[in-house]
């Protein structure tokens, strides 16, 4: 695989020519929407075919895989426009392998709400080892807010990928209970009643393990949320289920803010099975322009991370949407609007703006002025910045990646993740 920065006068048909691959790989592989026109500074994915297959009359993807002594995950991570579905047709060319085979083996979760379009979803499914619906809530007596996802437990299971249930504070107006959390870690009969319903409905929904997510609990609640997540892995760890929280990003373990001092890293670390680090969100939609997970920053929990937790039990958190923020900032007062990355270079592409590279935090950028006279910062991903990020999983040793969300369609970054490893 390499990484191509678009530089001025690339073509698409010049670029096929120069690496000797199809236009229409390098195409799918980026989901390029309008291929004719590339962004200088534009990031693309190149992989370059070893092994190819020609489908013959009659002959089934099934059937290809069993003569090449391959799985069927594989062939979807190598021939993306199948887009995780089975129909073949005749003369049609399918890649076995690739000149570099993937390495070290890791897990991916991707995080999903019911209602994400499920052709995307299809299509990310061979990528995934855990799907994990989001989210459920509870009332104040233990009970469940229910969610709407049979579909996408059905999907996951028929991709061979496990459905992990999220359980969260979150309520409907949108945000995360503080005191929610309190009822539930300070009455034991409501936290009697939660735990009893969470087991019945990980039984009764299909589901393989449990994700917790408690966001600002208040500082005095640390140790009584330690506990209750010691409590719920007692209880269902003999049922088959593991326990996962989510850890807010800090980096010492007297960090303060609201984020941060309800999350004990040694003491949750201790009574969980795995934890994924939410290290997203410093650039976020009222702060000012800058990369959403800057690499030094992420290195810099990671490392405080693993002073208190085991490094296999640590999933990283891995963000699939950028920012466009208005300028100039104004604490307070300017609000971003969140994007994908395919849309973030779309801007790029309408106003005319070559994309840059920041290296310290190895993130992608760009600036343009609007029809409206108004100034715009840009931050998103891209495959060089997902490259990044994932070379911290083997460096570290960590379990693997947890992508939020799966609601934007990001190519090159299954294409990037497929070719350097293997996905458990």
């Amino acid at each position: 695989m390499v990484i191509h920065v678009v530089q001025p006068g690339d073509t698409l048909y010049a670029l096929a020519l120069q690496y000797s691959v199809p236009m229409s790989q390098i195409a799918v592989d980026n989901g390029l929407e309008a291929p004719e026109h590339l962004v200088v500074g534009q990031a693309l994915v190149i992989r370059f075919p070893q092994v190819t297959h020609t489908v013959q009359p009659g002959e089934t993807l099934s059937a290809v895989a069993r003569q090449y002594d391959t799985t069927l995950r594989r062939l979807y991570q190598n021939n993306p426009a199948l887009e995780g579905k089975p129909q073949v047709w005749p003369g049609q060319t399918l890649v076995i392998s690739y000149r570099e085979e993937p390495g070290a083996e890791i897990g991916i979760n991707g995080y999903a709400y019911p209602f994400i379009d499920k052709a995307l979803l299809q299509s990310t499914l061979p990528y995934l080892t855990y799907l994990t619906p989001f989210t459920y809530g509870f009332q104040e007596n233990g009970s469940l807010v229910d969610l709407d996802d049979e579909a996408l437990i059905a999907m996951a299971k028929a991709s061979g990928v496990s459905p992990l249930m999220h359980l969260s504070t979150l309520t409907k107006e949108g945000g995360f209970s503080n005191d929610l959390a309190h009822l539930a870690l300070t009455d034991p009969a409501v936290q009697a009643r939660l735990i009893d319903n969470i087991a019945v409905n990980l039984r009764m929904k299909g589901y393989d393990g449990l994700d917790v997510d408690f966001e600002y609990v208040y500082p005095e609640d640390a140790g009584a949320y330690a506990a209750f997540l010691g409590t719920l892995r007692a209880r269902l760890n003999p049922l088959g289920y593991p326990v996962i929280a989510a850890l807010a990003p800090k980096t010492s373990a007297t960090q303060r803010g609201t984020l941060y001092e309800g999350h004990d890293f040694a003491a949750i670390g201790a009574a969980v099975d795995q934890v994924l680090l939410m290290t997203y969100e410093w650039g976020y939609t009222y702060g000012p322009p800058m990369a959403v997970a800057p690499i030094p920053n992420v290195r810099e929990v990671v490392e405080y991370a693993l002073t208190e937790i085991p490094a296999e039990k640590i999933w990283l958190g891995v963000p699939n949407y950028g920012y466009d923020w208005p300028l100039p900032f104004v604490q307070g007062q300017t609000k971003a609007t969140s994007i994908s990355s395919q849309q973030a270079v779309a801007l790029a592409r309408r106003y005319g703006q070559a994309i840059e590279y920041d290296e310290r935090s190895q993130s992608p950028w760009f600036r343009y002025t609007d029809e409206s006279g108004i100034r715009h910062e840009v931050w998103f991903e891209d495959a060089r910045s997902i490259r990044a990020k994932l070379a911290l999983i083997p460096e570290y040793g960590l379990i693997g990646a947890g992508y939020w969300n799966l609601m934007r369609p990001f190519p090159q970054n299954w294409r990037v993740l497929s070719s350097l490893y293997r996905i458990k």
